[in-house]
This record gives structure tokens, C-alpha cells and sequence, in this order.
């Protein structure tokens, strides 16, 4: 199974510890807002939020390109503020693991 198709298995149904295990231990997320960086334990907290939280809706989460170096994916997100971001996810693999994740978003209209 590749990683796209694990994390998106988990963002289906809602299992952060499932998308936690796509992390390396030496993870760093930088975060498109504001540039600085986030590590596992950080982006540990968020999923497990995020995974929680009815108003945290995927949809349309397509993979644009994966090989072992890399995963591109490209999905449209629900907030819980209320705001919908279409986003694209760059993520660097290491030992089939996510390693550093960086992100684009614009938001969408309703």
C-alpha cells in the first residue's frame, strides 16, 4: 500500500493515530501562514484535534504525484472557523515515512 493510500485511508475515517504513523520521528511540517516549523509531537496534537472535530471536512484529496522520494497531494479542507482552503501538500518521504511536509492554500469561496 503507498503512503498516499494509507494517509488516505486514515483521513477517511477520521484515524489520526493511522496518520501520525505516516510520520518519521524526525518530522517537520512548515507551516505555509507563517513559515516557522512543527515537529511530530506538535503535528501529533493537531491531527488527533483535527481527526476529532465534526467540522473538519476533507474532500476531493487526490494524489498529483508520489515516488519514494516524494508525495504531492491536492485536497479541499472544511475549518471548523468556518473557512474551506483548497491545499496542496508537498511532502518529503524518508524511509517510507513523512519526514517534512509543506503546504499552499487558497481560500474558497462557499
Amino acid at each position: 500500500m503507498s503512503l498516499f493510500e494509507k494517509r488516505s485511508k486514515a483521513i477517511e475515517n477520521k484515524d489520526a493515530e493511522g496518520l501520525i504513523a505516516c510520520l518519521h520521528d524526525d518530522f517537520a511540517f512548515v507551516r505555509h501562514q507563517t513559515g516557522s516549523t512543527m515537529n511530530k509531537a506538535g503535528m501529533s496534537e493537531m491531527l488527533r484535534g483535527m481527526m476529532s472535530s465534526e467540522d473538519v471536512k476533507v474532500h476531493s484529496l487526490r494524489c498529483l504525484y508520489e515516488n519514494e522520494d516524494v508525495l504531492v497531494e491536492h485536497t479541499v479542507m472544511n475549518f471548523p472557523d468556518g473557512s474551506c482552503e483548497a491545499i496542496v501538500g508537498f511532502f518529503r518521504l524518508k524511509d517510507g515515512l513523512i519526514i517534512e511536509m509543506e503546504t499552499g492554500a487558497t481560500p474558497v469561496a462557499k
